[in-house]
């Protein structure tokens, strides 16, 4: 199992370093709603994932011998792809000179979230989302073909889900523990993740759009 979670390592930070979720939960800390909406966010974010994971999961996609499936690869192929095209479109799309940085148009209204709205914006985000489904899936194909036994398997889903949900907690954690003091800290970070957004997601989608499609390449040839 460990050689599992070494392997799906690589997938979980890839999922844990989405900036526009953290760049979301900070606002909901500066938002009058601030702890619920938080809280909310970061349970809908791992709610996301679980469901995502956990559906892959039953579905079995390992080989009669226990291996991974040719399928399995072939859609790894197609993921590894559809990560480079992404990584050109960030590119293309980031700010020139004294541009300002496109941010999603809800996060405008993130003030006005309920509990349950936070909720199910994160679900979205984590569930939804292509990159992040795009590595749960690359994941849990990883997990099922590893030839572990159905504890196992759920337990290294469990330990992708934590490693995944690690930067959308700690802003909270850091909140609900310094207070105020936190405040400085998770602003200059919001800050530096809004106007790096499209480097950071051009680099990641790149290191991972090559090792995805290197795995499922290494599968089906």
């Amino acid at each position: 199992m460990a050689e599992v979670i070494g392997d799906i390592l690589g997938n979980a930070v890839g999922v844990a370093i989405s900036p526009i979720p953290i760049i979301a939960v900070i606002l909901m800390l500066f938002s009058s709603r601030a702890t619920g909406n938080s809280i909310s966010f970061v349970l809908g974010w791992v709610a996301g994932l679980v469901v995502a994971g956990g559906l892959v999961l039953v579905m079995g996609l390992e080989d009669a011998g226990g291996g991974e499936s040719t399928v399995g690869a072939w859609i790894k192929v197609v993921i590894g792809l559809l990560f480079l095209a992404l990584a050109w479109r960030n590119w293309s799309s980031r700010p020139q000179g004294d541009e300002e940085p496109a941010m999603p148009a809800w996060m405008a209204t993130i003030d006005d979230f309920t509990s349950a709205k936070s909720f199910g914006l994160a679900f979205l985000l984590a569930a939804v989302n292509p990159k992040n489904l795009g590595l749960t899936f690359a994941a849990v194909v990883k997990i099922t073909g590893a030839g572990l036994s159905r504890a196992q398997e759920f337990g290294a889903l469990a330990v992708f889900v934590a490693i995944a949900a690690v930067t959308v907690a700690i802003p909270v954690v850091a909140s609900l523990v310094l207070g105020d003091k936190a405040k400085g800290g998770l602003d200059t970070m919001k800050q530096w993740l809004v106007a790096n957004n499209n480097v950071v997601m051009t680099v990641l989608f790149v290191v991972l759009g090559a090792k995805v499609l290197g795995d499922g390449i290494a599968v089906v040839l």
